[in-house]
């Protein structure tokens, strides 16, 4: 019996490494040319505004006087007084809203269908004018007094906004009660919990992921409404500007003044709306995006390595 042996070949050599392979990007020509445009149109916005009649100094030069400064005072007061209203009036609309009970159901619902259905400036002008309807109001031994006299600016100012606010923010509450799923509750039942405190330790803890967000753009959207209440002649920012203008004949730049104050405003409250998504989102999210100083200490300390590594 003969065996057949195979001839062992030379060992093949290792293949080639491959070519370094330059990329080469693709040139996208639409984003400079959109660039140059919109440069271009800002640049002449920029030189309209600079040319025409208006006095810039006159900006920086009231920009701290004291009667701008008490109506920014004023305009931050009434804002957090007529949202804390509104929030604390729109939760207990949502959950009547929620409930089984067809007349508080119903109830809720009307008041979000008036105060949604009607334009704030009139709801204001409405409060400011009761006085012809109720020329007196009673509440007996506590309270007693002339409506013209009970109804003063700031309080036509705090009704008319906290008010409206309370039917939006019924309908943000209502949505972020609906997001938590119902075996929440039923567990929290099965447990022993009542309603009211599976309510307040379970499902409000869990809709506040959902409710903060649209929140803080409505507070942000009423220190801006809070222009309004110069129709009840309440001293706030448009207010303070508007007679200052009206003293000095700087109208125009006053006006850039406010706008200027209520830009300033609102960033701040954008800066702590990021602050307060980034804590409520704490248990949905796996890892939370970094904060602007966070981002900035990370390129700090990758710059650093960068040159560090370079001198070595």
């Amino acid at each position: 019996m003969t065996t057949k042996i195979d001839k062992v070949g030379p060992v093949d050599s290792p293949p080639p490494a491959p070519e370094n392979l330059k990329a080469i990007p693709v040139r996208h020509y639409g984003r400079w040319v959109s660039a140059v445009i919109a440069i271009a149109l800002l640049v002449t916005l920029v030189l309209a505004f600079a040319r025409g009649d208006v006095d810039w100094n006159a900006i920086p030069e009231y920009f701290f006087d004291s009667e701008v400064l008490r109506g920014v005072r004023n305009t931050v007061w009434i804002t957090i007084l007529s949202m804390a209203l509104g929030v604390a009036l729109g939760i207990i609309l949502a959950v009547m809203r929620l409930s089984k009970n067809p007349v508080t159901s119903s109830i809720a619902w009307g008041y979000i269908w008036f105060f949604r259905g009607t334009p704030v400036y009139v709801q204001l002008l409405v409060w400011f004018n009761l006085g012809l309807v109720f020329n007196y109001i009673n509440l007996g031994p506590i309270y007693k007094d002339e409506w013209s006299d009970f109804m003063t600016p700031f309080l036509a100012a705090l009704l008319g906004l906290g008010l409206n606010e309370a039917a939006y923010m019924a309908e943000i509450c209502r949505a972020g009660l609906q997001a938590v799923d119902e075996g929440q509750t039923e567990a929290s039942h099965a447990l022993g919990m009542s309603h009211a405190k599976t309510l307040r330790r379970v499902v409000l803890p869990q809709a506040m992921r959902v409710i903060v967000p649209p929140t803080g753009n409505e507070f942000i959207n009423m220190l801006k409404t809070t222009s309004l209440v110069i129709a009840v002649q309440y001293w706030d920012l448009l207010q303070a500007t508007t007679n200052v203008g009206q003293s000095t004949g700087a109208t125009a730049e006053m006006l850039f003044l406010a706008a200027a104050w209520y830009l300033i405003l609102t960033s701040v409250l954008s800066v702590g709306q990021y602050y307060l998504e980034r804590y409520y989102a704490r248990g949905s999210s796996r890892s939370l995006p970094m904060t602007p100083l966070q981002k900035i200490r990370v390129n700090l300390l990758s710059g650093s390595n960068r040159q560090g590594g370079a001198s070595a």
